[in-house]
């Protein structure tokens, strides 16, 4: 099968629907199945089936800078693409994000799949509800990964979702080879901006014990703030890193602390730690709090909390569910385990058997 996956964003920015689409494309092509991503790219594309459409325009959206790619050159990249490569069918993640996505929907060469990620509030599918249902109506299969995500398009597009949730590539986090670490080591992943609250972890480390560090990865509008504010040397700011430094890091680290204030539909990057066999600390936003306790994809409810979860933006509460997995390397044994245990149900090859049925179904009419 000719499977072409059209992400919105671009793959050389870190997010987690696009490190969702290249795990999906690299799984399905283990299987045989001649799959392609279309996405904007800046810089060289981070996997050979990849086909750049251009470079992003950074764009607003959901509390967050979106790195679409709307212009009128990507979208004609899209068309060329979507016709050359005749795809037996086209999945568009975020299937309302400005630019390819939105292109593919128009077009539609072949029969649509629609994923929709985002939870929060989405103010365009309000001021353009006519136009964006349209849309939505020209997608063959609507799925979601999340009950949020469900509920948000529900609420402004009606129809029916399919609940999926999104997968992580379970072996690939587990053989990572740890990074080298210099004492109690916290790792922090993710854009710098508000709804991060990378501020509120950074207020933590001053209750942590002295010899805890942290690393800072990845960049954003409140870098240097945050970098002017926060000047203690136990934190390491590592700037952007690529996937595989990522990995190292995840299976490195003695605790994974993802403080988000929210708009997080679904949080891949806490199953990623897991499957790392690393802890978790998050804050107890819905979307942690599903990833540490809801049923799983194949009903498995875990018999406690895969994570530590603080209140969101209590800098001592978060102090204290590091302090317990840092100081305690009995619970941290137990976390471990937890996290290995509950990230099994989201393997990602998991997810590709249902796509893949799916998509058959969609192909056989």
């Amino acid at each position: 099968m000719r499977i072409g996956l059209v992400c919105p964003y671009s793959l050389t920015m870190p997010g987690g629907v696009q490190g969702q689409v290249l795990a999906l494309a690299r799984s399905m092509r283990r299987r045989g199945h001649e799959t392609r991503v279309l996405a904007p790219c800046d810089g060289p594309p981070p996997e050979l089936f990849v086909t750049p459409l251009g470079n992003s325009l950074p764009t607003a959206a959901n509390g967050s800078i979106a790195p679409v790619a709307p212009d009128p050159a990507a979208q004609f990249r899209t068309i060329r693409a979507l016709w050359d490569e005749a795809f037996d069918v086209v999945h568009l993640h975020e299937p309302l994000a400005p630019g390819p996505t939105v292109t593919s929907l128009l077009l539609k060469p072949a029969p649509l799949v629609g994923t929709f990620h985002a939870a929060g509030s989405q103010p365009a599918y309000t001021a353009m509800k006519p136009l964006v249902q349209w849309g939505a109506r020209r997608l063959d299969l609507r799925v979601a990964v999340s009950e949020d995500a469900r509920d948000l398009a529900r609420d402004h597009l009606d129809g029916d979702y399919e609940l999926m949730f999104n997968g992580v590539e379970v072996q690939r986090f587990a053989s990572a080879e740890p990074w080298p670490t210099d004492g109690p080591t916290v790792l922090f992943v993710g854009r710098h901006e508000p709804r991060k609250g990378l501020d509120v972890l950074l207020s933590a480390l001053e209750e942590l014990p002295a010899e805890v560090r942290i690393w800072v990865a990845g960049t954003g509008p409140d870098t240097d703030a945050l970098q002017a504010r926060f000047t203690d040397e136990r934190i390491e700011w590592l700037g952007r890193i690529d996937d595989h430094e990522r990995d190292r890091r995840l299976a490195g680290a003695d605790v994974f602390c993802a403080p988000s204030l929210g708009g997080e539909s679904f949080g891949v990057i806490l199953l990623e730690a897991m499957a790392a066999r690393t802890p978790v600390v998050a804050s107890d936003i819905p979307g942690y709090t599903k990833v540490a306790t809801a049923p799983a994809p194949d009903g498995s409810v875990p018999p406690e909390p895969a994570a530590l979860l603080a209140p969101v933006g209590d800098a001592a509460a978060l102090a204290d569910r590091l302090r317990r997995v840092l100081g305690d390397p009995t619970e941290a044994a137990r976390q471990r385990d937890l996290g290995w245990e509950r990230v099994q149900p989201f393997d990602v090859e998991r997810l590709t058997d249902l796509y893949l049925q799916r998509y058959h179904q969609l192909v056989a009419g």
